[in-house]
């Protein structure tokens, strides 16, 4: 079997579980991860919608230019639509994404205009006022604007909705989803209460947002618009694509929780997105009182994060934000560590055993346990004196003879500056337990690297 071409393969994206990251929430919770698109995110399926549409309804006519304000995602559906189905683009874009954004749409031949973030909508200079007035000028040009264009929210009713209520066999009870232009949380949040109105449809918003208090008011506050660093949710204005009858409840998430989780989502789950879907499960985790045992909760994973490896991903621009502690804890020399495998002994084991592990896994050090506990340590050098000095007696010795005292055990939160309590001429290692219950051996090596 075969697709005819790179269209054919939008959506049917799979719903995966999530583990570490939602330890602490009651419930079932799977994430729709859209980042299978061939675009690498959910934008694909509404950008090839509104192309259809607007080809049927006359909107645009072969050889024309398709005209955008895109955060970098709608851009690349509509850019990969209009390879295959022979168009132009030229995409308007503001000053707060990320440059693999525009990067990736000029590959594909786009024609991208960076605008100032901080204007009004209504500005001249905004990539809203930009994108109506090429339209205006450029002959056989349309602006799909996707915040007002229906097809956008039409396409997930047709799509993502569907999927989510099949692939759960219908017993999908939440569905958490970033907040944007409207058409994804309007569009399966209208499909999904058809087929079952007690269906939790939560929006995540960002600070700086006016959506969420537009939804509890009717107001658009401009106190609530101020600028902010998530890219992917919020909005300024309020699209004609919302439908806020069908939306049960919207919180907001800071910059900074959204980051720190996404990057959790890539650590802990093996999963790499963008911003959007760390603002979508810090969301989750704030509202998980209100789940319980027997909940489903379906999390729509947006985008990809290799749009974000000069941002979230950066070490130096999370700090520079005040983002990342700037003092390493443990847990981070243990992420570091590119062996993380946990050798030990027990007692009755030999020395010549003990040794012949240290030698063949290159460690110096390591823990005697005896039944789960941790009851001493021995060390490359007193291992090898011993053998030396006793040649014809290491086979029958066994590491009790020869063990010291135990490693200190510490917490995994403990800044690695505080081993300096522990670590002497001595005692050259300490053991750290993680979340899941494994253990790990910390070294005076492993300090100097992270040092």
């Amino acid at each position: 079997m075969f697709y005819q071409n790179i269209l054919e393969t939008i959506g049917n994206t799979p719903l995966v579980r999530l583990n570490k990251v939602v330890a602490d929430v009651p419930a079932l919770v799977l994430g729709k991860i859209e980042t299978f698109n061939p675009g690498h995110s959910i934008k694909d399926r509404m950008a090839v919608k509104m192309l259809d549409v607007a080809i049927a309804e006359g909107k645009i006519k072969p050889g024309g230019t398709i005209i955008e304000c895109t955060s970098g995602n709608t851009g690349m559906g509509l850019a990969i639509a209009a390879c295959v189905k022979g168009y132009r683009c030229i995409f308007t874009t503001s000053d707060k994404q990320s440059k693999e954004k525009f990067d990736l749409l000029r590959a594909l031949g786009a024609e991208v205009i960076v605008c100032p973030t901080n204007v009004e909508a209504i500005d001249p200079r905004s990539y809203y006022e930009v994108a109506r007035r090429l339209s205006q000028e450029i002959p056989n040009s349309y602006w799909f604007n996707q915040y007002d264009n229906p097809a956008n929210r039409l396409a997930h009713y047709e799509t993502t909705g569907p999927e989510i209520w099949a692939q759960t066999e219908g017993k999908v009870t939440h569905i958490v989803v970033g907040a944007g232009t409207g058409g994804t949380i309007t569009g399966v949040g209208r499909f999904l209460k058809e087929k079952n109105p007690d269906i939790q449809i939560w929006g995540i918003d960002t600070y700086g947002s006016a959506l969420k208090k537009f939804h509890e008011t009717g107001l658009l506050d401009v106190k609530e618009i101020y600028p902010y660093i998530t890219e992917g949710i919020g909005e300024d204005i309020i699209p004609l694509n919302y439908d806020f009858k069908v939306i049960d409840h919207m919180e907001k998430v800071t910059d900074k929780d959204g980051a720190i989780m996404a990057r959790r989502l890539a650590r802990e789950e093996g999963i790499l997105l963008g911003y959007s879907a760390g603002s979508a499960v810090a969301g989750l985790l704030q509202l998980k009182d209100r789940l319980t045992k027997n909940d489903v909760v379906v999390v729509i994973f947006h985008d990809h994060g290799s749009r974000y490896v000069g941002k979230i991903y950066n070490d130096d621009w999370m700090r520079e934000r005040g983002f990342l502690d700037t003092e390493l804890k443990i847990k981070d020399l243990i992420a570091q560590k590119q062996n993380k495998r946990f050798f030990d002994v027990g007692p009755a084991d030999t020395v010549r055993h003990a040794f012949n592990l240290m030698k063949e896994n290159d460690i110096s050090q390591m823990p005697v346990m005896d039944n789960g506990q941790m009851v001493g340590s021995v060390t490359e050098t007193e291992v090898l004196k011993f053998l030396l000095e006793n040649p014809m007696l290491h086979a029958e010795k066994t590491v009790a003879k020869v063990m010291g005292k135990p490693f200190p055990l510490v917490d995994e939160d403990m800044p690695f500056r505080q081993l300096g309590k522990y670590l002497t001429k001595e005692i050259q290692a300490v053991v750290a337990k993680d979340k899941a219950g494994s253990l790990h051996v910390v070294t005076q090596y492993d300090v100097i690297q992270a040092v």
